[in-house]
């Protein structure tokens, strides 16, 4: 069972998208993200299956959530910093898991 204690060593960080680029070199169909976190963490990549319910103009300047300190993960040609959190829908595709309202902070930490 897990622990606050272990809840705590993740550093789960609002973001906002600024860029979103095609990835079809990937095996499953992805996007490749920018995000940016804040000053503190900065600006990050992310590789993410999201093409069966969102565009890519749907995702510029969205917030979603992501973990900021996992190690980066090599996803073919692209390494991916973050892992932006989303849930399954009945099929298995993700779908965010984002703040409900736009006054989230860029950079705020989940508690």
């Amino acid at each position: 069972m897990a622990t606050i204690d272990d809840f705590q060593k993740l550093d789960i960080r609002v973001g906002k998208i600024v860029k979103v680029e095609d990835f079809p070199e990937a095996r499953k169909p992805s996007f490749k993200l920018t995000i940016d976190f804040g000053e503190e963490i900065g600006l990050k990549r992310s590789s993410a299956q999201l093409v069966k319910h969102y565009k890519k103009e749907d995702l510029d300047g969205k917030l979603v959530l992501g973990v900021v300190n996992f190690p980066p993960r090599q996803i073919g040609s692209f390494l991916s910093e973050v892992l932006t959190l989303g849930v399954p829908d009945e099929n298995h595709e993700c779908v965010l898991a984002v703040p409900d309202k736009n006054e989230a902070v860029i950079g705020g930490k989940l508690y």
